[in-house]
């Protein structure tokens, strides 16, 4: 890796919409959670305070770790932080795990939840940018390296279906086919990829009826209005009775317990009620601008590394970001995404501000 190359400002622009995104996030998270924090906690702003400790300064801190971490000493802990992200995957279903909703997804550590399925999208990111760029034939060659990608492929999509959480999987499974392509991956070796990843979506679909429902009730809106059809139907009324400007801040209904998850990942519609049209179209707008630098440094970054390290980092934010707008807008099935930057999760948030920051550093690299 190239590191005798001498350093320079970093992406001042990207820099500067990751923490106007984290600012938006907050702004939106304190009305969301207002009446479900007061009905649970009886406090407003326990969800905002949750978020603000374990997601910004958090997040804080791990971006100025990754800002200033030598990239060299990441690419050679790559295999070692994978590997315990594993663990700890398979922890959740040990007692330390915690449940919610049926699904084993959190590890208690002291007085926080973590989830590891988060940490996971940075760590396989930066495990597989380190094999991809360690040798030519791991690109190109189908028994030295696409047959091992798909294996290490397949081993965390089964990991995270057992949590269950399929949407993770396919978000992670995205950004490491994206990478594969652009460290050199033969358009073939992609396509039989890309069929294979379909075959095994339309497979576990089939074999869990919860998931089938949704499915279904995708194609049939009418099909359960009060069931598995209840927050799609919901969310496109919040967005509706925003129109264009919203009905001003603070001033959403459908956060009154007529919104499933308006924390989560239906905050974009809760977003769309109070700001309307206009501030979402700003979310989308922010959100495409910080998409857009990260490929730009992507581009111009000093090695192969480097170049797949922020690769996949900007599709899984692209392929997140896509996903929630588009499900709650109702263009894709509900899948439970959040919507990065904006939506509660303490974890997500730290994981992203720390990735954030691995852009940042290498944007001092760029050529």
């Amino acid at each position: 890796m190239k590191t005798s190359r001498s350093k320079h400002d970093p992406d001042y622009i990207l820099i500067f919409t990751v923490f106007f995104l984290m600012l938006l996030g907050l702004v939106a998270l304190s009305s969301a959670s207002s009446e479900i924090g007061k009905s649970r906690f009886n406090d407003t702003y326990f969800y905002l305070k949750h978020q603000f400790v374990y997601g910004v300064l958090a997040g804080l801190l791990g971006f100025f770790i990754a800002y200033n971490f030598s990239l060299i000493h990441m690419r050679r802990l790559s295999v070692f932080l994978l590997l315990l992200t594993v663990v700890a995957l398979v922890m959740v279903f040990t007692p330390l795990g915690f449940s919610s909703g049926g699904a084993d997804r959190w590890l208690r550590v002291g007085g926080m939840t973590i989830q590891p399925s988060e940490i996971l999208k940075l760590t396989f990111i930066l495990y597989l940018a380190t094999w991809l760029a360690a040798d030519v034939r791991k690109r190109v060659n189908f028994i030295d390296g696409f047959i091992p990608f798909l294996f290490v492929c397949g081993m965390v999509a089964a990991l995270l279906l057992l949590q269950p959480t399929t949407s993770t999987a396919v978000i992670i499974l995205f950004a490491g086919l994206v990478m594969y392509f652009v460290s050199g991956g033969r358009l073939s070796f992609v396509g039989l990829a890309v069929l294979i990843g379909f075959m095994g979506l339309i497979l576990v679909i089939y074999l869990t009826p919860y998931r089938l429902e949704r499915v279904m009730s995708y194609f049939d809106p009418q099909r359960d209005m009060q069931g598995s059809g209840f927050q799609r139907n919901q969310a496109l009324i919040a967005l509706g009775s925003g129109g264009v400007f919203g009905v001003g801040y603070g001033d959403s209904i459908s956060k009154f317990h007529y919104l499933p998850e308006p924390i989560s990942d239906s905050i974009f519609a809760v977003i769309g009620e109070e700001f309307g049209f206009v501030g979402s179209v700003v979310i989308i707008s922010v959100l495409l601008l910080l998409i857009f630098r990260a490929f730009r440094i992507a581009e111009r970054a000093p090695d192969l590394f480097t170049k797949l390290l922020v690769t996949g980092i900007a599709s899984m934010v692209a392929a997140q970001s896509f996903t929630n707008i588009s499900a709650i807008s109702g263009l894709l099935p509900l899948t439970g995404v959040p919507l990065p930057f904006i939506s509660y999760g303490g974890t997500a948030l730290a994981v992203l501000l720390t990735s954030m920051g691995i852009i940042a550093n290498v944007s001092r690299y760029a050529r």
